[in-house]
């Protein structure tokens, strides 16, 4: 139950990054969002995984994204998504959904064996740590192109097309 709630936190937490309008105050969403899943990633025996999580996801990440907006500014710019919304929620949810679901049978630690192949222990083993990795990046991926694109804004023009070249002419004089 604790597994879920968590969850659904990271789910909320990933629908404010995107949705906020300040770029600063999505970049500290989404590292929220790194250290609960941080958080699951431990709860489920992964403690590697779940501190390379936190300190490269929600620690380098973050820095780098508040260094970047830092040097770009942080003025909220109207944005068209790229993504249908209901195709994005729809993306949210299955993609929760399968980590719910490889996720709550988890809840013992790993087999201690030695003799398990890299295969094994990446694909059978550790299959929760490896689908909720790609859906990080997953994730990422569309939230960084939701936060970089740009809306084209159509100018309204002051002049005509003869009134403009009007206007070139003299001040080309």
């Amino acid at each position: 139950m604790l597994y879920v709630i968590v969850l659904m936190t990271m789910l909320f937490s990933a629908i404010q990054a995107i949705r906020t309008a300040h770029l600063i105050n999505s970049a500290l969403w989404l590292a929220c969002v790194s250290a609960l899943l941080a958080t699951v990633l431990y709860g489920v025996g992964a403690h590697e995984i779940a501190v390379i999580e936190l300190s490269v996801g929600a620690g380098l990440v973050t820095v780098l994204f508040v260094f970047a907006i830092g040097l770009a500014g942080d003025e909220p710019m109207p944005t068209k998504t790229v993504i249908p919304r209901l195709f994005a929620f729809a993306l949210v949810f299955t993609f929760t959904l399968l980590l719910i679901l490889f996720t709550l049978p988890l809840t013992g630690s790993a087999s201690a064996s030695s003799q398990i192949s890299l295969t094994e222990t990446f694909w059978q083993v550790r299959s929760a740590d490896s689908l909720a990795q790609i859906v990080l990046i997953f994730t990422s991926v569309l939230t960084v192109l939701g936060l970089l694109t740009e809306r084209r804004v159509k100018s309204k023009r002051v002049f005509t097309p003869v009134q403009e070249r009007e206007v070139k002419k003299e001040l080309s004089l």
